[in-house]
Formats: structure tokens, C-alpha cells, sequence
């Protein structure tokens, strides 16, 4: 795989153990991560955009959290409804998903 034009991280609360546990997983992030997934490979973009999941980013009121490089934009409150608007805005559009935005 080259460098990515976009790499997704989506908070997952995975513990250094490997355990998922906490707002974020409670929120159905491991969902979210999944719809990414196949979003991007339905939409023939895995040499585009990588997905990560992550542990937490500190800011779990606001989750699931997802953050995109390489503008460190922050969505909040992402759900796997949102995905899809999220990679064709953002990803092939190049337009940010403000409603989503933390700013």
C-alpha cells in the first residue's frame, strides 16, 4: 500500500490489553469502524484511505470519535448513519462534514 491521502482513526476504546471498554464501544464505534471498512472498499478506495481504530481520545462525552489526517479534522458523535456521508463529502468530495465537526 502507498501513503494513504486519508488516514481515519475511529476510537474503538481499545485497551492495551486488547479489552474494548467504554463510551466510545458502548456507542456501537466498533460498528462504526466496520461501515468504514466497507464503505471504502465498495467504493474502491483502500489505496486512498486507511481506517484505524484507536484507544480514546480523551474527549468521551462527545464519542464516538473519528478523526481524519491529514487536515486533523475531528467528527463527533459519529454513527454508522453517518459514514457514508462522511466518505463521500469528505473523502471524495473533499468538503468537511461540519454538522459533525468539532471545532
Amino acid at each position: 500500500m502507498q501513503k494513504p491521502k486519508y488516514h481515519v482513526f475511529v476510537c474503538s476504546s481499545s485497551r492495551i490489553n486488547g479489552q474494548q471498554k467504554g463510551y466510545c464501544y458502548s456507542k456501537e464505534s466498533v460498528d462504526v469502524v466496520q461501515r468504514f471498512i466497507e464503505e471504502i472498499e465498495g467504493r474502491e478506495l483502500t489505496d486512498e484511505v486507511m481506517i484505524t481504530n484507536t484507544g480514546c481520545f480523551g474527549i468521551c462525552n462527545l464519542g464516538p470519535i473519528v478523526v481524519v489526517y491529514p487536515e486533523g479534522v475531528w467528527y463527533k458523535e459519529v454513527t454508522v448513519d453517518d459514514v457514508e456521508e462522511i466518505v463521500e463529502s469528505h473523502f471524495e468530495n473533499g468538503e468537511k462534514v461540519t454538522r459533525l465537526e468539532i471545532v
